[in-house]
């Protein structure tokens, strides 16, 4: 459009506004880093940073990113900064601004004034009504960033003074002796408040109105997903951290210093903690019987809950009319899946123990966490099925193609990769069920002797039904869950591996951390694999 106006809006030049509204987005990001680092002690509130107290580093980037944000709104309001707000921020925005002044004002009158409880939710209706009209009277650009800012400020005012310092307690008072300690409340105050803060700045960055709300919801969406990726790393590395001294205790690298694997051949690492049962002539006691039961009873888990769970989905999905007998179905399912693995490990101690010789057994541990794993297998399967496009089924019949050839060949190839997923999750949540186990397989805290479950060469033919036998599966074993469940309640370390008592139970939560990531990766190469199958067909 030759006649066409450019507006600010879409401007390509980045302003001197532009830029310090996103360096103030990148200072809430800033903060949101040292909360996470805080709150999980990789920064110490007693130590410094960069030369400066922790407490009070924190404290001044409040301050300075409250003032910021507050600029900004005032900035607008008065002209300075050309943005399009909307008459309010809206009830949303409002709430939002209210509940962290109900705390804070709450917390002061009844603490710091000492005006008790009453007080206190005098104090906090007062602050938070002040908050929720502060946000929902004004404009949106004020509205939206000098309660906000103010509560930044404040915060960051009573870090900078000391009023909660690295040593500061809060006695709740109860009879349980509870408390409330720096430790636990300045990483979570600073945490919200970086959050606050991010999205009142991002709105500032957008210019407010409708695009300054889809920034605001853009970084809150980004720092909570950089929140659950960085939990997820630090969870992963402290215990790698803790439990890699423990794992590394004894191991030789070289050529046959490891054991004999395919007859003759010895392999040229040893590590002891993986490699070795516990046994009392062991130069250092090892966890290999547990890992073995493990992968064993994921293993039948799944040979017992895949075939019957698809092979229901099938039915439910292709045959079975739709009515209450599908609902009836789906109710089920879901409950079973949402039902407490204490009461499927009570179910298989009392059905399926006595039926097999009134022993725990590998056999019961392996059907009873098929049984948890089948709800799942069976939801995600039908929906996976359902998903498929009913022009692939048409266009089958249309061919003359049976309807179980349509299945096998259609349906079921297209489903592959929902169905792998579903597998996925369910082994990731039986893998380390601890209560099946302990009521249904677990026969001690160790195997004795340190022997490993033979369940291939176990199978041994008879002359009467089932014509089959394997005595291995009825044999009581360990499993890392429950080992390492047993190692901390009886507080047993094993000292011998490691200077640290607790090393050893920390280095066979590493080994379960492992083992359970093992079968995610093999499952989501196998969903890979079906997917790049699917997308070349």
């Amino acid at each position: 459009m030759a006649g066409a106006t450019r507006s600010r809006l879409v401007e390509g030049d980045t302003s001197a506004t532009d830029a310090v509204a996103g360096a103030t987005v990148g200072l809430s990001a800033v903060l949101f880093a040292l909360a996470v680092a805080a709150m999980f002690e990789w920064v110490s509130l007693t130590g410094t940073v960069a030369g400066v107290s922790t407490v009070t580093l924190l404290g001044g980037l409040l301050v300075g990113l409250g003032v910021a944000v507050s600029t900004f709104g005032l900035g607008s309001w008065f002209g300075y900064v050309e943005t399009e707000p909307d008459a309010s921020a809206g009830l949303i925005a409002s709430v939002g601004a209210a509940v962290p002044w109900f705390v804070v004002g709450g917390g002061v009158v009844s603490q710091t004034l000492g005006f008790g409880t009453v007080g206190g939710v005098v104090g906090a209706v007062i602050a938070g009504g002040l908050g929720f009209v502060g946000t929902a009277v004004p404009r949106e650009d004020v509205g939206s960033t000098v309660p906000l800012g103010a509560l930044l400020a404040f915060v960051g005012a009573v870090f900078l003074t000391g009023t909660i310092g690295p040593a500061w307690l809060w006695d709740l008072g109860w009879e349980q002796q509870a408390s409330i300690t720096a430790e636990f409340l300045v990483p979570v105050a600073t945490l919200f408040c970086a959050l606050y803060g991010g999205w009142a700045a991002a709105k500032a960055y957008g210019r407010f109105g409708a695009r300054g709300r889809h920034m605001g919801a853009y970084v809150l969406v980004y720092l909570n997903a950089l929140s659950i990726v960085a939990f997820l790393f630090i969870l992963i590395a402290f215990v790698v951290v803790q439990g890699l001294p423990g794992l590394l205790t004894g191991v030789r690298v070289g050529a046959g210093v490891g054991p004999q694997v395919f007859g003759s051949f010895e392999l040229p690492v040893y590590v002891p903690f993986v490699m070795n049962g516990v046994a009392l002539l062991n130069d250092f006691q090892g966890v290999l019987p547990a890992i073995v039961g493990t992968v064993w009873l994921v293993v039948g888990a799944v040979l017992f809950a895949v075939p019957l769970g698809v092979g229901a989905a099938v039915f439910l999905t292709e045959y079975a009319e739709r009515g209450r007998f599908t609902q009836a179905v789906e109710v089920s399912t879901n409950g079973l899946w949402s039902t407490p693995s204490i009461v499927f490990g009570l179910f298989g101690f009392a059905f399926l123990v006595p039926r097999f010789g009134n022993r725990k057994s590998l056999l019961a541990g392996m059907l009873t966490l098929g049984f948890m794993l089948l709800p799942l297998v069976l939801i995600t399967s039908r929906e996976a099925m359902l998903s498929v496009p009913d022009e692939y089924r048409d266009a089958s019949a249309a061919l003359g193609v049976p309807k179980w050839q349509t299945i096998r060949s259609v349906v079921l190839p297209a489903a592959l990769p929902g169905v792998v997923t579903g597998v996925i999750l369910g082994v990731g949540r039986i893998a380390g069920e601890t209560a099946p186990i302990l009521l249904t397989m677990a026969g001690g805290t160790f195997v004795p002797g340190g022997q490993t479950v033979d369940v291939i060469g176990g199978f041994e033919f008879t002359g009467s039904p089932p014509f089959v036998a394997n005595p291995e599966l009825l044999q009581a074993t360990s499993a890392l869950p429950y080992q390492l469940y047993a190692l901390i309640t009886a507080g047993v370390g094993l000292g011998s591996n490691v200077s640290d008592p607790g090393g050893f139970r920390w280095a066979t939560a590493l080994v379960l951390l492992v083992v359970v990531l093992s079968f995610y990766a093999i499952g989501i190469g196998a969903r890979y694999y079906f997917r790049q199958r699917l997308s070349h067909e």
